[in-house]
């Protein structure tokens, strides 16, 4: 009878208040809709981070005719000192797999990725010869640079992951102000329970009185007006995750499915798995609390 006296009291505060738990639907949609992007944004820099830095390698520049340093005071390596770099690479536990890259090799690959205009003019004794070295671990990164950068031979071992992180910072602005809306609109929708809760409240609050007269509990007083929150909050995380699923599933994927597109990008099972129940627990929590705290001063009148 406790059962069904609530859910009947929660029915009659939805119908009674059907503008405002629209309102509050719609609100708590695109608050959880703007936190679940940022979620997902974040996944997405997190599974680039991976790939492309896995695919750094380490590039060690040899000395050449054209730049004489205090490690090559000829200006060009030998072969015994190139020979006893690669030697000391292979050796290095650190080290997966080194490449040589003749000044011909870095000529033609340098050709591949640039428009004859860049190219026509340039020969290969202008480019340095070089070791690619692949990491068992890339997170050794700047260890191996230092210790190498110093090395007989070398003229420079340049930081390539500095490329990458001027856009995983752009990324990173991105999640946060994508987060900050999220907060902001979380925030606005707790505003908007609350006082639909209120409202709800006072145009019952002859029932409330007598209940509290004839000793009902605080909880079973609460908690008609605490599952009308819930409901249009889970409602409105349900819409919310199933706006984020049909922007992944009919945008994301569908660069994914592009020719010679090889990056790992989120998927709807992220969504369905992770970024889904996170929301929608997110927005249920909100409402509690938001439900609570407005109960909370009108339940001691």
């Amino acid at each position: 009878m406790r059962l069904g006296f609530v859910l009947g009291e929660m029915a009659t505060g939805l119908r009674r208040n059907f503008t405002m738990s629209v309102a509050v639907v719609l609100v708590t949609m695109v608050s959880l809709f703007f936190f679940g992007t940022g979620l997902l944004v974040q996944k997405q820099v997190g599974i680039l981070k991976g790939e492309w830095y896995d695919r750094v390698q380490v590039s060690v520049f040899l000395c050449g005719d054209t730049s004489p340093t205090d490690r090559c005071p000829s200006g060009s390596i030998t072969d015994a000192q190139r020979t006893a770099l690669r030697e000391q690479l292979q050796a290095d536990p650190r080290v997966e797999r080194v490449y040589y890259e003749s000044q011909q090799q870095a000529l033609d690959n340098f050709k591949e990725q640039s428009t004859p205009a860049v190219t026509d003019n340039l020969t290969a004794d202008q480019l340095p010869e070089s070791f690619r070295i692949r990491l068992n671990d890339p997170q050794q990164y700047k260890e191996v640079s230092a210790d190498y950068e110093t090395a007989v031979g070398v003229e420079d071992v340049p930081d390539q992951r500095a490329i990458l992180q001027p856009l995983f910072t752009v990324l990173d602005v991105a999640t946060n102000i994508a987060l900050g809306l999220a907060a902001l609109m979380l925030l606005c929708s707790m505003m908007l329970v609350s006082t639909t809760i209120r409202l709800t409240a006072f145009s019952r609050r002859r029932e409330t009185t007598i209940m509290r007269l004839v000793g009902a509990s605080r909880a079973l007083i609460q908690l008609p007006f605490v599952l009308e929150g819930v409901v249009a909050s889970l409602i409105g995380g349900v819409l919310a995750s199933g706006a984020l699923w049909a922007m992944v599933n009919f945008g994301v994927s569908r660069l994914q499915n592009r020719p010679g597109f090889t990056t790992r990008l989120i998927d709807t099972s992220d969504v369905l798995t992770q970024t889904g129940p996170v929301i929608i627990g997110v927005g249920v929590v909100f409402a509690i609390i938001a439900s609570l705290f407005s109960l909370r001063r009108w339940l001691k009148v």
